[in-house]
């Protein structure tokens, strides 16, 4: 992952289309990981099950890391991936990987776009 200097206090944004989902502030940076506070805003009620789901499946993956569980993880990121958008203060994320739990979220990004080998 790639990506400036990031520090404590940012606010990064989680997005679908033009609407702000919800708003992460910073408040560690342990390359190449970002955390923060996760504040939810209306709109993220819609794609709390995504998240839930998500976390559930990597979690998983952690006592099976069978083919299939790793795809059932896979599959579940991609509905987040394909819907939504992370925004840091200097402008989207080309990639991401996003976990939220509750309050908190955790997240790898880059700047330019993955290239499938």
């Amino acid at each position: 992952m790639t990506g400036g200097v990031h520090r404590a206090g940012e606010v990064w944004q989680l997005r679908r289309g033009d609407e702000v989902l919800g708003d992460i502030t910073i408040t560690d940076a342990d390359f190449p990981w970002l955390s923060g506070r996760f504040a939810p805003r209306s709109g993220f009620a819609a794609v709390a099950p995504l998240f839930a789901e998500e976390l559930a499946r990597s979690r998983a993956t952690e006592d099976d890391d069978s083919a299939a569980a790793v795809q059932a993880w896979e599959t579940a990121y991609e509905r987040i991936a394909t819907t939504l958008t992370l925004v840091a203060p200097s402008g989207p994320a080309a990639e991401f990987l996003l976990h939220i739990d509750g309050s908190e979220a955790w997240f790898r990004w880059s700047d330019e776009p993955f290239i499938d080998e």
